[in-house]
This record gives structure tokens, sequence and C-alpha cells, in this order.
């Protein structure tokens, strides 16, 4: 196959208007010029999108609606070799038509080979974290208006009582009450020490600190290195502020090597509607993986923004198909989160994902190591029964 293929829910009244609406689509995100003066040769045969197929969606949750399902195909020369222009070519013009929504996504190895996606994946996330087995929890440090040494102590707290990942929330950006090189510096050096006296114990795992990085968009790289020299074990990114390329540089750059995080923040528009944007597993799976991110975080089902059993469902099989985009990825839910529901997320979820918990830690304050280990024991639990 020498093109990379994307699948669209169209919105037509019959199958002779949704055949046009497929083709438009192929010309939008490729040449944008109307279809009589398309050059023959190349730039027609090549870089003009193809329409493969256009059938009824019979299973469609938007029924009695007319929806259909096309399947476009374009050529890597379209997209050329960077992340911007390949996205431009899957959604570009035709994000702004009324009626069309990326459901699947097929990368061709052209696509795989210029860009190489995450970089540690399920595997690399475990290494680094020695938790060979089992989920993965994580806790969140907030709120924002928190001082530096609040939220420090709240970071050693965490990794002290064996959280596998301490995560600054992503409302920490560069805040007067917490500056972000502060913040990170003295976050950092108390998931270090707490390291120190777990390993000092003999536990085999550690604790990998998230910074969050703020500022502008031409500062991310300056300030993940800077996170990175001051003993950060990963980052999270907004793909949704900083853009999925911010992400990309980054994963690719052998000279940072960490892994990345992507926060959902900013993209509700991207998945929440019916008849525009994306899928949420092309989102938060396919689009995670082929920007190069380690770690997706979505909305668990359940908590206060609504996603489906079968909208998260989607995510996880997205951020673990093997025939996915690069390495497989984990999943991490978030929101709602709690002790209790920990088998019933184990049971929806798997081993293979960070579980995020934030507010229901918080509540215990200094005590908030006793949650930890409370989640920590129902995680393995949960393994043993599944």
């Amino acid at each position: 196959m020498d093109r990379f293929q994307i699948t669209y829910r169209l919105f037509a009244e019959n199958e002779g208007d949704a055949q046009a609406f497929a083709e438009a689509i192929a010309l939008e995100n490729t040449l944008e010029i109307p279809r009589d003066i398309v050059p023959s040769g190349y730039i027609e045969d090549v870089v003009l999108g193809r329409v493969e197929s256009v059938d009824r969606e019979l299973d469609s949750p938007l029924s009695p609606q007319q929806t259909w399902r096309a399947r476009l195909s374009f050529h890597i020369d379209a997209a050329g070799r960077e992340l911007p222009q390949l996205l431009n070519v899957i959604f570009g013009n035709a994000s702004i038509l009324k009626g069309v929504k990326v459901i699947e996504t097929e990368f061709n190895e052209d696509v795989r080979a210029r860009f190489p996606g995450p970089r540690f994946g399920v595997s690399g996330v475990r290494a680094l974290s020695g938790r060979q087995t089992g989920g993965l929890l994580c806790a969140v440090i907030k709120p924002q208006g928190s001082s530096i040494e609040t939220l420090a102590n709240l970071c050693y707290l965490a990794a002290r009582a064996g959280a596998d990942l301490i995560k600054e929330d992503h409302g920490l950006a560069n805040q007067d009450a917490a500056p972000l090189k502060e913040r990170v510096s003295a976050c950092a050096a108390a998931v270090a020490r707490a390291n120190a006296q777990r390993a000092a114990e003999g536990d085999p795992t550690r604790a990998l600190f998230v910074a969050s990085l703020g500022g502008h968009g031409d500062q991310v790289r300056e300030l993940a290195f800077y996170a990175k020299d001051q003993g950060a074990d990963a980052i999270l990114i907004i793909p949704g502020l900083f853009g999925f390329d911010a992400i990309q540089r980054l994963a690719r750059d052998p000279d940072f090597a960490l892994p990345i995080m992507a926060h959902p923040a900013f993209a509700g528009p991207y998945v929440l509607s019916p008849d525009t944007g994306y899928s949420h597993g092309v989102f938060f799976g396919d689009l995670m993986r082929l920007a190069g991110a380690d770690i997706s975080v979505f909305p668990n089902y359940g908590g206060r923004f609504g996603f489906s059993p079968s909208e998260c469902s989607e995510i996880v099989q997205a951020c673990h198909a093997e025939q996915g985009y690069g390495k497989a990825i984990m999943p991490s839910p978030g929101g709602g989160m709690s002790v209790e529901r920990i088998p019933e997320m184990m049971s929806h979820y798997g081993p293979d994902c960070v579980y995020l918990l934030g507010g229901s830690l918080l509540r215990l304050g200094e005590r908030i190591g006793e949650g930890i280990q409370a989640t920590r024991r129902a995680l393995d639990h949960s393994v043993e029964v599944r």
C-alpha cells in the first residue's frame, strides 16, 4: 500500500451526495483548487487525495441520521516531512466543513518511517518506574495557588508512600504563587529524596516526577530541558494548547529522552460532537502515538466529564493496539477515580494503564500516603483477581 488511509463519518442525504462530499474532502485536504483545473500527471495521480470507498454506516450510533463511512487515501508526498502538514492532510480544511468526523486511521510504512512515534511506550515507562506488573498509580499534585513548599511536601509524601508517578497538575504553569523553575526544582528534589529512602529499604520501584510545562510556545524545549536538568523524570504537555508538534519535537530529540505525558485540556471540541472532530480512539490513541506521547490522559467514565465506558474502551484499544502507530502507550484515565473504584477500573482498563488520582487523595492531607498505600493494595489485588 503506497498511500495511507483515513476513514471519515459523513452526513449526507443519499449515496450520491456522500460520494460528492468525499470527493470534496479529498480535494480540500490536498490541493484546494477547483477539480477542473487540477493538473494531470503527478499532481492528479499522486498528490490529490483519492476516494477509495463510500458505504452506509450500518452500525452508526447516530441512527436515524444519514451517515456514511468514506475511506480516503493520501500519498506521503502531500504530507512532506513535518507533523503539522500530515495533520493538515488528515483533517485540515475538512475540519471546518459541517458533517465530517475522522473515525479511523491506517498509516502505511511511509508515514511510520518519517514519524517514529513514542520513544518509551508501555515497556519504557515500566522500565523507568521498576513496576513490571500491575497498574501504575499516579498522584496529581495541586491545587494552583499553593506555595512551592506545600507542593514539594505533597510530592515527597506521595513518592514516599509508593506512588509510581507524581504528576504536577496541568493548571500549575508559571504563576506567581509557584513559578515554574523554582517549583520544578523543589518538587524534583523532594521526589528524589523519597526515592533514595525507598531504595535504601530495598524497594525495586521508584516514583517518576512529571513536571508540567507552562510558558510560551517557543519556550517548550527550553523548559523541558530545564526540568530534565533539575531531575524531572518525565514532562506533561497539553497538545490542545501547545500543539502535537511540541510533543513530537521532544520525542524525536535524542538529547531529551524522557517520557511525555499528554493532557486533554482544551481538547473537548475535538471529540465531543458526533458530527465533527475526531473519534475518541483516533484523538487520544492514534494521534497521541503519532505525535510521540508515551502516556495519554483522558477523562474516566463515571466522573464529571461525561465520557462513556465504550468511548474510554475505544481509547484504551487505540493506545494498546498492535496494529497501531509505533509502540503501545499507557492510557491514563482521570477524574472520578478513587480507591473504591479501583477493582472496577482495573476490570475495565487492565494493568497497562496509569491510574490518575487527585482530589480523592488530597482530601487526606498529610495522610495522603495512607490513600496511596490503599490504592496500591487495591491495584495489586485486582491483578491477582484478574
